[in-house]
Order: structure tokens, then sequence, then C-alpha cells
């Protein structure tokens, strides 16, 4: 682990004061952002540790990352924070072995087409499911504000079997959730947009083809995991990051924000110029706000779901596993009724997840698809994800290492009718002027949505403060 190389201006005494709730990666960029801009942020976290779901447990030559696992360069202000946080020298990118996805189509696994000629030799989609999509750009988009499920929106442009074996299970990799239930301007207001702007899924992806020469974003952790990220942001803030400090209550007063919180059995209460908060939707909904009209509450946050995921590591030799791995990992669509989400191929993605001849697998069991499955125990729950990798990847015998990492609530399902979610949002936070409100139940659920979350409320919060 290195330090940051970046030295934030120090605060003087007059530098307004901004109490930051929540040390996941959210409020630790917008805390960091703000202390280089010349504020005084003060990081209010709970947990004894800073990162909130990003995380890993390193032991015996194994790595498994808890949460997130990875983070795409997509943009270049992504790439320009991880060299300002001084992280740049730490990147290792995905392994060119990885570039594979693959899908699991009537019990086998069908790398996923790289181009449209591989597109029509693929049996991941049958020749009726290929030629309908000729169709797809003569299909009328609906109004941009109708209100539509993923699955009528994927069905109704690309077909059925698109759903099934395509949108499904990467609706269950990247949400843990149902696409009849998530809302497409919500949940994917890329594709959503597309349609709105170009009428047509693949004249939109054609002309952003042209414009951008295609995606260039590539995939990246760190040696010792994603985790290398808030550590480094909470290096970076020193004594402002107080962990072990639950906020009890917010209230808005002449002279600032007061922000109640407790450490060690003992209550205090601080006032600040302004308040960004990043906490988990479940913790906002039950947050006491004193002084704040009757009608903007939190409350209704509460409401959102978020189903329950297991995360199970597991470490074979590479004797034990029959596949190549050569790929990032397996999806699994919802119509082929095996009992996981999917499978990342780590060892392959990144080195440093498993000892010289070994390979690690990630699983993922539960979601909205299967949400009992993530509370069964260790045990139910290893011999659930050694027989689909038996029947996947050839994988034979017990692992020789295994490690369970359970989430009673996930990720936040943008499901229809979200918008509701984040109207409450935003009718609070004109209630009451110097509380901004983000993280990944507003602002996307991807780690390059958080980051870009704790951007922009650390301009709004230090605009306000500067007043």
């Amino acid at each position: 682990m290195i330090h940051p190389n970046s030295h934030p201006l120090p605060p003087t005494s007059s530098a307004r004061r901004i109490a930051v709730l929540g040390g996941g990666i959210t409020g630790l960029t917008a805390a960091w952002r703000l202390q280089r801009g010349g504020c005084a942020p003060v990081v209010f976290e709970l947990a004894a540790q800073s990162g909130g779901a990003i995380g890993a447990v390193a032991r015996d030559g194994w790595l498994h990352e808890l949460g997130p696992n990875s983070l795409l360069e997509g943009s270049a202000e992504v790439a320009a924070f991880i060299d300002d946080v001084g992280l740049g020298g730490r990147r290792i990118y995905a392994a060119s072995s990885a570039k594979q996805r693959y899908i699991v189509r009537d019990g086998r696994m069908i790398a996923m087409p790289g181009s449209p000629w591989a597109f029509l030799g693929t049996p991941m989609f049958s020749w009726r499911a290929k030629l309908a999509l000729l169709g797809e750009p003569w299909r009328r988009p609906l109004p941009a504000d109708a209100e539509e499920s993923v699955a009528d929106f994927v069905v109704r442009r690309l077909g059925r079997e698109f759903l099934d074996y395509a949108i499904n299970p990467l609706v269950g990799g990247v949400y843990a959730g149902d696409p009849t239930l998530l809302s497409v301007r919500q949940a994917f207001p890329k594709l959503h947009a597309l349609e709105q702007a170009h009428g047509s899924l693949i004249r939109g992806a054609w002309a952003r083809r042209n414009v951008s020469g295609g995606p260039k974003g590539r995939i990246f952790s760190f040696p010792d995991g994603l985790q290398e990220l808030p550590f480094a942001l909470a290096r970076s803030l020193g004594p402002a990051v107080r962990l072990g400090h639950r906020v009890r209550g917010l209230a808005r007063g002449e002279a600032g924000w007061r922000v109640e919180f407790e450490s060690g059995g003992v209550r205090r209460v601080e006032t600040f110029d302004a308040v960004v908060c990043a906490l988990p939707a479940g913790v906002m909904a039950a947050l006491p706000l004193e002084n704040v009209p009757a009608g903007a509450r939190l409350a209704v946050l509460g409401e959102i779901k978020h189903p329950p995921v297991a995360s199970v590591f597991t470490g074979y030799t590479r004797a034990q596993v029959r596949h190549p791995l050569d790929g990032f990992g397996v999806l699994v669509p919802q119509v082929e009724r095996r009992q996981i989400l999917g499978t990342l191929f780590s060892s392959t993605l990144f080195p440093g997840r498993a000892p010289e001849g070994h390979v690690a697998l990630t699983t993922f069991v539960g979601g909205m698809r299967d949400p009992q499955l993530a509370g069964l125990d260790d045990h139910a729950l290893l011999r659930v994800v050694q027989g689909d990798l038996a029947s996947l990847l050839g994988a034979s015998g017990a692992p020789v290492f295994t490690r369970v990492q359970r989430w009673p609530r996930a990720i936040p399902q943008y499901t229809l009718g979200y918008q509701r979610f984040k109207d409450a949002i935003t009718a609070v936070e004109a209630a009451a002027p110097g509380l901004f409100i983000g993280g990944n139940c507003r602002d996307g659920i991807s780690l390059a949505n958080c980051i870009e979350s704790g951007r922009r409320l650390a301009e709004t919060a230090a605009k306000y403060a500067a007043r």
C-alpha cells in the first residue's frame, strides 16, 4: 500500500465546516474533494473501517473481494481521479485473457459474440431471433415519459430471446435484479436515451461508435483489491474521518446544521455550515430531521428494495477445474433454472487472487431471483455453489479454500415508479437548504456512479457554504 502523492490544502480557521455522513466511496470522495478545495469536512462513519461495501480479505495467498470486484476506467475523469488520489501506479488492468464473457444456454457455456460476424455464427441465439433483430431500427419508440420495465423494453425492441439470454443474466449480474421489475429509464438510462435520441438501439449504438470510435474504457483494480481506493482517500483525510460514530439526528438552525452523534456511548452535538448525506437508503429513512417542514421527509426511502446477496469465494487447484477459465466469468439466465446468478473468474481477471497453481472463483447467490438462497448456512450455500460449478466448469472435488460474505441489503433496485424516491430527496433538499443527498440510491449503483456522486455533492456543498 502506498500513500497518496496529492497534498490537499490544510483548512484554515475560517474554512467552512461540512459534515459528511457516511464513509463509503461516495462520502469519502466528497470529503476528499471538499478538503482539496479548502473546506473542513468531517466524515461520520459507524463502522470500524471506511469503504462501505468495498473491502477484501487476504489469507494464505487468496484475496476475496467482498463487494465490487473491479472499476471501469470509462472516462478521463475517473482516470484523473485515480491519479490524483495517488494510486495511478497501483492500477492493474484486467488480463487480456479475461475479455470473453460467457452465458449459459441449454446447460452449456457459450462465449458472448464480440463482433457482428461472431453474432451471426453464435449458437446463443436462434436464426429466428437474429433475423427479427433486422427490424429493430424501424420499431417506434415510446414517449420519453413512458414508464416501462426493462423486460418490456427489451422484448418490444429486441425480442424474447434477447431478454432471456442477454438482458436477464446481465440484470442478474449487475443489479442482482429482476428485469420485469426494474424501470428502463431509471436502471438503464443510457438504453432509454439511445431510443429517445435515435429511435433505435442499433442506430444509436452505431452513431455513438462513429463519434467515439467505440468504447475505450478498461477494467482495473489494485494489488490489494479495490479497498486501496477508500483507504487512500481516508489516509489523505486523516483525522477528518471519524470511525465508530453513529449519527443520531440533524437539526437546522440559525447558526447552521447541528449534527447529533454518538461515539463510545457518549452523545455530542457539533455545528456545521452544510451537510453531505451519503448514507444507505434505509439509514437515511430513519434519520431524524428537525426544523424541516413536515412534508419533507426521507422515510419513503425505507421502501426501496434491497435484495440479499451472498458472495461465495472458492479456491481450487488448477487441476480440479476442467474449464480453461479464459474469460471474465459466466452469467446464468433465469430460464436455465440454476441456483447461482453467475461466477467471476477472479484469478483470471487480476493477479494475486490465488496462490500459484490454483484458481479463484467468486460466485453470487440470491438477489431478487432467489433471495432465500442467500440466507442458507455456509455449508448449504457451498453445496449449492459446488453443484453448479461442477456442472458448468467441471470443478471436481471440494475446494481447497472457501469464504462466504453476505450482504443482507445489497443493491438498491431502481424499480418501476422509482422516480418518487428521487422526488422525495429533491423535496427534502429544497426544504432544508444546506443539506445535500447522494449515493447509490440516487445517482446510480456502479462504483463510477458513486465517485461521480461524490464529486457532485462536494461541488454543490462547497458552493453553498461559500455564500
